[in-house]
């Protein structure tokens, strides 16, 4: 079992292998992303594909939701061999998801997992059967399938029975319960339902996904304690900026932190024209401070104070930290174990020395006032002082100097 950065065991689930890619089980937590790219532009949507990829998404999902976009994911998954990327590709289904699988079998065979939201595959008499539809088809090609509720399209019958069911307590229970209990309900049900049907239960993932962080959280204690599926976690709209980034990252550590969830999204509303790789980024930052894994070396640095009214420190944190997440695509193919690398660049005399004895290599800046000198310091020693207008470049050489020295003799394994 994967250790938790408090020290307990992640929530035992089954496996499930999704193309190359493990989720629950022994696997660690994995990311995934989505595109916003109209799925039938197979050139635009294979390129954001491998930008995300290459950014650090470990699945990818697509809309699949019109025939051109069903028709368009056979040459999307080929166009990103073309460009040697081999990331798992996930079909998003709403509505029509039974008559695109089955119209279009050369799309079921090319996805890795299927989406399914058991509130939009259909309605009354309809939703039983559209649904087995989805479930056989995926039995047919031997797909796994990711069971995601959503509270903007809860199954409104589900929804009506549970309601009724809690109209008959002696001490009902408030709104927020009932629907809570309505999508845990949705999501087990219709796992069991899958599982009738025959499809294996280690091809089964599931998810309940709101906006609100403390439902987050309530949904997602209740249904781990509720079954043994691998657990897709993320708040279904995560907001804009700081905003989305602050709230996914409250819901989901505190849920990472007691073990639970084996693979996140962090659904963040892209700036007009920003990079969508932003949610990738966030949700590696989020587990790599957690202590849960590692992608790329980490920058501490210091926020700035009245010691130092230089903007030099700010301006060399940032061309360092860019220059480790340009340089890193190398360095993971060259270089064993260099993402756990810590770098440390600091602005002042205060804690500067102290916090850069502790990464790998840091430098403490001169802040205002102090000589104008700027100490660094390697695996805890003092190694060099470096002065004048050329202190960004030295200190960047040494960076590449420190990983070609110190993680080299791991390529011996490969």
């Amino acid at each position: 079992m994967s250790a938790t950065p408090s020290g307990g065991a992640r929530r035992r689930t089954r496996a499930v292998d999704i193309g190359q890619v493990g989720i629950g089980g022994e696997s660690p937590v994995r990311i995934q992303s989505m595109t916003n790219t109209d799925t039938a532009d197979v050139l635009r949507t294979a390129m954001q594909c491998a930008e995300l990829a290459r950014a650090g998404s470990e699945l990818v999902r697509i809309t699949v939701n019109t025939p051109e976009a069903a028709a368009a994911v056979v040459a999307v998954r080929e166009q990103l061999e073309r460009m040697g990327v081999d990331v798992p590709l996930i079909g998003d289904f709403h509505y029509n998801g039974h008559r695109l699988l089955a119209e279009y079998p050369d799309c079921a065979q090319a996805l890795a997992k299927y989406r399914i939201n058991p509130g939009n595959v259909g309605h009354g008499r309809k939703r039983d059967g559209q649904f087995a539809q989805m479930v056989e088809i995926a039995c047919k090609y031997e797909k796994p399938v990711r069971i995601g509720v959503n509270w903007g399209s809860l199954d409104q019958d589900l929804l009506a029975r549970i309601m009724d069911e809690n109209g008959a307590r002696a001490e009902p229970w408030d709104t927020v319960r009932v629907m809570r209990e309505a999508m845990v309900a949705s999501a087990i049900e219709s796992a069991a339902r899958a599982e009738e049907i025959g499809l294996p239960g280690e091809r089964i993932v599931l998810s309940c996904k709101v906006s609100g962080v403390q439902d987050l959280i309530a949904i997602y204690r209740d249904l781990s304690q509720r079954c043994d599926y691998p657990l897709h976690l993320g708040l279904t709209e995560a907001g804009m900026g700081s905003k989305g980034i602050v709230a996914s990252t409250a819901a989901m550590a505190v849920l990472l932190q007691e073990g639970i969830g084996d693979t996140i999204r962090v659904s963040l509303t892209p700036e007009p024209g920003g990079p969508r790789t932003q949610e990738v980024i966030v949700a590696q930052e989020m587990l790599q401070t957690m202590g849960l894994r590692a992608f790329t070396p980490m920058v501490v640095a210091c926020p700035g104070c009245g010691r130092t009214t230089s903007t030099f420190f700010q301006e060399l944190a940032r061309s360092i930290q860019d220059h480790v997440r340009r340089r890193m695509p190398q360095w993971r193919g060259d270089y064993d174990g260099v993402e756990n690398m810590t770098l440390a660049v600091m602005g002042c005399v205060v804690n500067g020395p102290g916090e850069s004895k502790h990464a790998n290599i840091g430098i403490s800046l001169p802040g205002t006032g102090e000589a104008p000198a700027a100490p660094v310091f390697i695996d805890g020693a003092k190694t060099v002082t470096l002065r004048g207008e050329h202190i960004a470049e030295e200190f960047t050489t040494l960076v590449d100097a420190y990983v070609a020295r110190t993680y080299q003799r791991k390529m011996a394994g490969r």
